[in-house]
């Protein structure tokens, strides 16, 4: 029989992981196998810079805390996975594809955005996607063109008022 020191101490990581999987709109799970000290640094800090978080935990005890969160993740938890995790729907998904593309050993294997299971093609889509600020600067430039062709119309329709 295990020592119940340690069966607290796996109960706190399973909690552990279902706050952070609950606290957040997107959780990711990758591959991190054949990154360097310094390249898992460079990840978490984008990472960071980026409103979220990653840390490793042992699959049994992710897989523990998914089943209570009935999230059914089991086929993606064969060899070494890393968790990142977020309140931006979008941020580590984009971080992480980002990442993977100047380091072929990096591998999206699942993520969960929003209550749905997102496999790595979804993934790769939603990697696509504009950060926020990005969309935002799209919608006031469309804005801005609107008001500036409303200016226009408006300083002819003036013109053309003025010589009749």
């Amino acid at each position: 029989m295990a020592n119940q020191k340690i069966l607290a101490k796996k109960q706190e990581v399973i909690d552990e992981i279902k706050e952070n999987v609950n606290n957040s709109s997107t959780f990711v799970l990758f591959d991190y196998r054949g990154l360097t000290d310094s390249e898992i640094k460079e990840l978490r800090c984008a990472l960071r810079e980026a409103g979220a978080s990653y840390k490793v935990y042992k699959n049994t005890l992710m897989a523990r805390a998914f089943k209570d969160l009935n999230i059914e993740l089991s086929d993606a938890l064969e060899g070494p996975s890393a968790l990142a995790y977020s309140t931006d729907q979008i941020a580590p998904i984009k971080v992480i594809a980002d990442f993977a593309k100047d380091h072929e050993t990096l591998k999206l294997k699942i993520g969960y955005v929003d209550g749905e299971i997102a496999d790595e093609a979804k993934l790769q889509e939603y990697a696509k996607i504009p950060s926020r600020d990005g969309l935002l600067t799209m919608l006031a430039g469309g804005m801005i063109g609107l008001v500036r062709d409303l200016s226009i119309c408006l300083n002819l329709y003036s013109e053309q008022k003025e010589e009749n």
